[in-house]
């Protein structure tokens, strides 16, 4: 399917972009500007977190908990932005959902405890879940079905832009502030979506078929996600969410914890091998992107799976002393992690019509959230080393949701 281009189809290098349209490309901007900075302000925790630990007098398993209540909230803001991007508009959900995580971002730097800090956490999951759905769906709709897996890709390489942006900034940051201060100043930095939310309001449109379809009957409900065989559909989707969600969220929590209390490494020294991961996380989100354009999006999702597990067995396996192969593996294992991601936006948007994407892109990728949100906690009072490799069993979890889900790539959007 698609292996071959329609004639007169635009084929160069680039074409997925150029095929948006002028306002398809603006919507492109806002999406990936939302996830990019979603991403900045969920990663300052997990940067903070050993700054944060000390600063409260906490232990590992509560430090988790941070962690673990902003993706188990962010299924509840995930559920709700669905419902309100089918009944209210994507461009508007994407609004309230950036302007939410940069309130409750900012907030959590004046935190004078840690349980207002965990409630200040928790509150901003209610914006870091909804924004991705309300941004992949709105993209999602400009796209030609033969680009839509890489074009959707390329905004959630995002999360890898906004995840190097808040590590030169914790370099920076924690190499000239005491840490009792740098983690305040991280969340503080948290502010910057704020401008992003007055681009999008004057630029960004919602795409003609959203528009026309809200003017129908049924828009937004949850018991219709649930009926005939969408509930098949929504069951193993949110399964497939879970695996992967799982595992990676246990790696980007506890990641930086690990690279200094186990392996022994600086401020600047942790800042230097998450570049060499992230930089593999962007590659791997654009080239997943392609593949699942080329290969599928079922073949795509089971081949990461298989890497992913394997590569984060190894990753926190490798013993005392050998942190060059620490280096050099974090390269494949940012890239495998990343691009069992690319494929979500268009999977997912070409498993639901279009009066109820949103609702139900919003709730199997959040519920995910909500269910992989576990993993960290539980890593958290077991041990960072060893215990990591508890993440692994995530993406077991997704290859076997794959078995009960369609192939849908170069699906009509109706």
């Amino acid at each position: 399917m698609n292996a071959i281009a329609p004639a007169g189809e635009d084929t160069r290098p680039f074409a997925w972009f150029r095929t948006l349209g002028p306002r398809g490309r603006k919507a492109f901007g806002g999406a990936f500007g939302g996830y990019g900075l979603d991403s900045y302000d969920f990663q300052v925790l997990p940067l903070g977190l050993g700054a944060i630990i000390a600063y409260f007098g906490i232990s590992k398993g509560e430090a988790g908990l941070l962690t673990t209540v902003t993706l188990v909230v962010s299924a509840l803001g995930g559920a709700l932005a669905g419902i309100m991007a089918d009944r209210i508009g994507r461009v508007r959900t994407l609004q309230i959902t950036v302007a939410t995580y940069t309130v409750f971002t900012v907030l959590c730097g004046f935190a004078p405890n840690f349980e207002t800090l965990l409630v200040f956490r928790a509150l901003q999951g209610l914006g870091f879940g909804g924004e991705w759905a309300a941004g992949a769906i709105l993209v999602a709709e400009y796209c030609s079905p033969r680009y839509r897996g890489r074009t959707v890709a390329f905004v959630q390489s995002a999360w890898a832009v906004g995840w190097g942006l808040s590590v030169v900034v914790y370099t920076v940051v924690f190499s000239l502030v005491d840490p009792d201060l740098a983690w305040r100043l991280l969340f503080w930095t948290g502010v910057i979506p704020a401008l992003l939310v007055m681009w999008i309001r004057r630029h960004v449109q919602d795409a003609d078929v959203a528009t026309e379809r809200r003017k129908t009957s049924q828009r937004g409900s949850f018991k219709a996600i649930f009926r005939g065989d969408l509930l098949r559909t929504t069951f193993f989707a949110a399964l497939l969410a879970t695996g992967v969600q799982g595992g990676y969220y246990t790696l980007a929590t506890w990641l930086p914890t690990y690279l200094k209390s186990s392996r022994g490494l600086t401020v600047v020294g942790t800042g230097g091998y998450l570049a060499f991961l992230i930089t593999g996380a962007f590659i791997g989100y654009v080239c997943g992107g392609y593949l699942t354009d080329t290969l599928g999006r079922k073949k795509t999702f089971l081949l990461f799976s298989v890497l992913s597990a394997g590569l984060i067995v190894a990753y926190t396996q490798i013993p005392t002393g050998a942190n060059g192969l620490v280096l050099v593996l974090g390269f494949p294992l940012g890239f495998s992690m990343s691009a069992i991601f690319s494929g979500f936006g268009a999977f997912l948007a070409e498993l639901y019509p279009t009066d109820l994407r949103g609702t139900g892109q919003g709730f199997t990728y959040n519920f995910g959230r909500a269910v992989g949100a576990v993993f960290p906690t539980v890593v958290g009072f077991l041990g960072v080393g060893g215990a990591m490799v508890f993440g692994a069993l995530g993406y077991g979890v997704a290859a076997l949701a794959l078995l009960g889900l369609p192939e849908t790539r170069g699906r009509e959007l109706v």
